[in-house]
């Protein structure tokens, strides 16, 4: 304890990577100044304010954008199998742009939709009327035959991911052995053995 140690000498040139210093104090949201997204509402005017509560949708206009952009919604409602015949039913877009709302909250119940319910911004940017109840959603999807309704979102999961393949690239594979936990896919209710005496929701898989 009472040795001198002296200084530590630092490292040698090139094997520290240059990291770029960042500016002392506080990001002001007032220098980043508002942004335009161009929704299906039209021009949305975002602007970052640091003192307001979070929330998990807000850059959803920027997404939105994307999906204009690309077309990427339009067709995705347009090609959907869901037909109804009832003139009170909702509407296809409706019941589609709820589904995404509530997978982009991070939802994995119908129950849990109940929650965006009270939304009046979001919807419009997706040009939908309205957002509908989890039971508008569970008879809508309950109408979609198995093998159109996967037909449907192979050929749209495609069209996203196929042109990739034509790139360069690198498969990097970890093969260590990890716990899932919580309402990970793939989680199962098992026995924990790093946590004895706890029912936890737990799966060991290989990555």
């Amino acid at each position: 304890m009472g040795k001198k140690r002296g200084n530590v000498p630092g490292l040698p040139a090139g094997e520290q990577p240059v990291v770029e210093r960042a500016s002392a104090g506080p990001v002001v949201a007032d220098t980043l100044g508002p942004v335009t997204a161009d929704t299906f509402a039209g021009p949305v005017h975002v602007e970052w304010d640091n003192s307001a509560p979070l929330t998990p949708l807000g850059q959803l206009p920027f997404f939105i954008e994307f999906l204009k952009l690309g077309s990427l919604f339009d067709s995705w409602v347009a090609d959907c199998p869901l037909e109804y015949a009832s003139p009170n039913a909702p509407h296809k877009r409706d019941v589609l742009g709820t589904v995404m709302l509530s997978v982009l909250a991070g939802h994995w119940r119908y129950a849990h939709m109940t929650a965006l319910r009270c939304d009046p911004v979001n919807p419009p940017l997706l040009a939908m009327e309205k957002l509908v109840s989890e039971d508008a959603v569970r008879r809508g999807l309950d109408k979609i035959e198995e093998s159109a309704g996967s037909s449907w979102l192979k050929q749209h999961l495609d069209y996203t991911t196929r042109p990739l393949m034509s790139e360069p690239w690198i498969l990097d594979i970890d093969t260590t052995v990890k716990p899932l936990y919580g309402h990970q896919e793939g989680a199962v209710v098992s026995y924990n053995p790093t946590k004895r005496g706890r029912g936890r929701r737990i799966a060991i898989t290989a990555t």
